[in-house]
């Protein structure tokens, strides 16, 4: 007992220093006082600010008083009340206080502004987009950050329209009292209209300057565009083979005999190779690993050539891939993939080698249309529907690809607000005992909707449905059939956990699909979130889908913000639907489910 009245006693010993010192930090450098607008107050109180040091005399007082009111003037001035009083004050002893005394008085308006063009002006078309650039309408507070950011958009209106050296000149700004107003005259000039010639490139790699020039979207001889080149800059820092880009007009004295002038790249490249090793585990896929060597620019032309290989309980398989950024036009990529697996699942196990070749056009980062083609030959372990006899088959699959993606989500990894959709066609012909010709349909979406105005609450809901046109279960081998159930399908429920399943219990998969998940997700604090949700599916032995045999898991999960995106635990149980593995499933990645 003495022992716990000392720790006490201790601990209110120490709070009362550490309460001083917290009210002194809370402290203001010196009191506004005097009547003036709440939101005006706030700004010079936030300007004035704190301390934690006490004043200890007069002239500390004085000091602070001073300095309180040349803030006070400052935040005055720029929120357009040029008729103000403002005082400093000290209070009386020998520790006195500091204070300020403000008297804003009236709020100046701003008169109609003017451009004044130094040396030769631009043409008419020119001098009247400035001027609407300006956007400072009369009558209007007379802000200094008004009038300054006007400055800036006339600027930027003039070199839009070609006169890359525009510039803004010291301006003069007016601030009648007796009418009250500020008058802003602003002074541009204009400079020489610049056309522009190709690219010089620098580099302290191999990338090639042809493709570089490819990539402008200008032809030699038209008008300067800050966008244009603004927009060759992105194209290149894109590729994510660089460590810098930087994109720019060239000085005057380079202009050429033509009166051309070229825009100067240079590029840093990062290292040229890098080696990936990852981990992974699953309640039901047990442990894995990856390891991918990459080659960075071994072309000249921001292109990435990868060997991999991977190993689960799953699916293993090793291969080699090379990515071409904007091949043949700009913001679009090719891929060429070659890879050979070995997959063991419950309903089937496949060896193979396939090739593969896609072609993606991006609309946005995230936006975009496939189109590709693969070839495939794989032997396939299976048990046929009907007799449960073992079937093993050698297939040779050629498959065409159109995929579509619309993104307008605010986040890829973890999206607040907007709906994403998606559609794909991939007509395939079967070859080996028979040839069996197909066309295999899917599409979905997701939603999602934020609450409050900083979002920290967020329903997302997600659909999906797919539909294999022609032929019957038997006819398809296992592996291309739909399946269901897993951390991207049905939670709670294992892979290949959803749908109907032979005399045996082995998962038959089906000729159709319908998915659909429900999210309720709150951020606790920056870096914490939980999220509820539910999740549903059916898979069917017809190509429409049906809703036979629904499979529902149910979970909840903890979300860890990495400030790129959160890492994600859930925990899911099947709530109905034939289930005879575990009672819950856990499953970890990085991103939202969708």
């Amino acid at each position: 007992m003495g022992r716990l009245l000392y720790a006490v006693a201790a601990s209110a010993a120490l709070t009362v220093p550490l309460a001083a010192t917290s009210a002194r930090a809370a402290q203001p450098r010196a009191t506004v006082e005097g009547e003036m607008d709440a939101a005006l107050r706030a700004e010079i109180v936030r300007a004035v600010g704190e301390t934690d040091r006490s004043i200890d005399n007069r002239f500390e007082a004085r000091r602070r008083a001073n300095g309180a009111a040349e803030d006070a003037i400052a935040v005055l001035r720029s929120e357009g009340y040029y008729g103000y009083v403002v005082e400093p004050e000290v209070g009386d002893g020998d520790t006195p206080s500091a204070a300020v005394r403000v008297a804003p008085g009236p709020r100046f308006h701003l008169a109609l502004p003017k451009i004044e063009w130094v040396g030769t002006p631009p043409d008419a078309d020119t001098q009247i987009g400035a001027v609407s650039s300006l956007a400072l309408n009369p009558g209007a507070p007379g802000r200094a950050a008004d009038v300054v950011s006007a400055e800036g958009r006339a600027v930027a209106a003039v070199q839009k329209r070609g006169y890359a050296d525009a510039k803004a000149q010291p301006r003069e700004v007016v601030v009648d009292h007796g009418d009250q107003s500020v008058q802003p005259t602003y002074r541009l000039a204009a400079g020489k209209l610049v056309k522009l010639d190709g690219v010089n490139l620098t580099t302290n790699g191999r990338t090639r300057a042809k493709w570089v020039r490819g990539l402008a979207p200008w032809r030699s001889g038209e008008l300067y565009d800050p966008e244009k080149v603004a927009k060759l800059e992105r194209r290149l820092l894109d590729t994510g083979v660089y460590e810098s880009v930087t994109v720019g007009l060239s000085p005057v004295d380079q202009t050429t005999a033509d009166g051309l002038r070229p825009v100067v790249v240079s590029l840093a490249e990062r290292k040229r190779r890098t080696l990936e090793v990852g981990a992974s585990w699953g309640s039901n896929e047990g442990p894995g690993f990856d390891v991918r060597w990459t080659r960075y620019n071994f072309l000249g032309r921001a292109d990435t050539l990868g060997l991999f290989a991977k190993g689960s309980k799953l699916d293993s398989r090793v291969g080699a891939d090379l990515t071409l950024p904007h091949w043949k036009r700009p913001d679009q990529t090719l891929t060429l993939d070659a890879a050979a697996y070995n997959t063991t699942t419950d309903a089937y196990d496949a060896k193979g080698f396939g090739v593969r070749a896609d072609a993606q056009r991006h609309f946005t980062k995230t936006s975009y249309l496939t189109l590709g083609g693969s070839v495939d030959f794989s032997r396939t372990d299976e048990i046929k529907p009907g007799t449960l006899t073992p079937l093993g088959r050698d297939v040779l699959t050629v498959a065409a690809l159109a995929d579509l993606a619309l993104d307008r989500s605010n986040d890829p990894l973890d999206p607040r607000r907007g709906w994403r959709v998606n559609a794909r066609a991939e007509p395939t012909l079967l070859a080996g005992k028979g040839t069996v010709p197909y066309v295999k349909l899917q599409t979905g979406g997701s939603a999602y909707f934020p609450f409050g105005k900083e979002a920290k609450t967020v329903l997302a809901a997600r659909v999906h449905v797919g539909s294999i046109l022609n032929g019957t279960v038997a006819d398809i081998p296992a592996p291309q059939r739909f399946y269901a159930g897993g951390g991207g399908s049905v939670r709670g429920f294992a892979y290949q956990g959803v749908g109907p399943r032979l005399a045996d219990n082995t998962p038959q998969g089906g000729l159709s699909l319908v998915e659909g998940s429900i999210e309720l997700r709150h951020d606790l604090t920056r870096t914490w979130g939980l999220v509820g949700f539910v999740d549903a599916g059916a898979v069917g032995s017809q190509n429409t889908p049906t809703f036979k045999d629904v499979g529902v898991g149910a979970g909840v999960g903890v979300r860890y913000n990495l400030g790129f995106g959160p890492i994600r635990v859930d925990v899911a149980v099947p709530v109905s639907g034939k289930n005879g593995g575990s009672p819950f499933q856990v499953y970890v990645s990085i991103g939202q489910a969708f």
